[in-house]
């Protein structure tokens, strides 16, 4: 690492972690964290001054080995995640739990552990949410329950850590052309039509402008919706 400020963005191996990751390089040093090492070893060797950080977000025990030599960190977006489709008459016990697993507990702890490492650098924590955080649908019962749980979680996150000199935003995207999306379309057997879907780098480039936005400053919630 170098003495540019440092970011950390989950989820970098794809979709838009990977875009918002691509996009901090050009002013952060920029761990990848995410599961798949070749891809975060691929994506870092295209990105000046990124790492990978190899992690399952799920096993807490090595998040806090993983996040011990952090001591300074400008950045945490949160970009991982999961979604499984289903009405809540099919919907069992342990798909709400593996995607309250995933998108919430997941994102509380890492950001318990590196909350030192934020205050330190008086740091950004950016939360990838969804349009389903605001607005809950048929079928999207745990997701979107899931997602309101981590909007509820960004705001108390916010207001707890403001004389820490920490910001906390809410990023909620509507469909995003990503490999997700296409998983989600054929669950609810439509045809994936990434022309009609919000590109991972429109999403980014809203993250990486409030990161960038000055100190007096503090973009809480960013709504983008596709254009088509």
């Amino acid at each position: 690492m170098t003495s540019r400020p440092i970011a950390l963005v989950t989820g970098a191996s794809r979709g838009i972690g990977a875009a918002v990751a691509r996009s901090l390089s050009e002013t952060h040093d920029v761990l990848l964290g995410g599961r798949d090492e070749q891809a975060l070893r691929q994506t870092a060797q295209q990105l000046p001054g990124a790492q990978p950080w190899p992690a399952e977000l799920t096993d807490y025990d090595g998040i806090a080995e993983a996040a011990a030599g952090i001591e300074h960190l400008d950045v945490l977006v949160h970009s991982a995640g999961m979604v499984e489709i289903g009405s809540v008459s099919e919907t069992d016990v342990d798909s709400w739990r593996r995607t309250f697993e995933l998108n919430l507990f997941a994102v509380t702890e890492l950001t318990r552990t590196l909350l030192p490492a934020l205050r330190a650098a008086s740091g950004h924590v950016v939360l990838i949410n969804s349009g389903a955080g605001l607005s809950a649908k048929p079928n999207w019962g745990s997701y979107a329950a899931s997602k309101f749980a981590l909007r509820a979680y960004a705001d108390v996150l916010r207001a707890e850590e403001a004389a820490n000199g920490i910001r906390v935003t809410s990023v909620f995207p509507g469909r995003v052309a990503t490999d997700m999306q296409r998983a989600v379309r054929e669950s609810e057997g439509g045809e994936f039509q990434p022309e009609n879907y919000l590109s991972p780098e429109s999403v980014a480039e809203p993250v990486v402008t409030t990161v960038r936005s000055g100190s007096d400053a503090h973009m809480t919630e960013i709504v983008l919706r596709p254009n088509s």
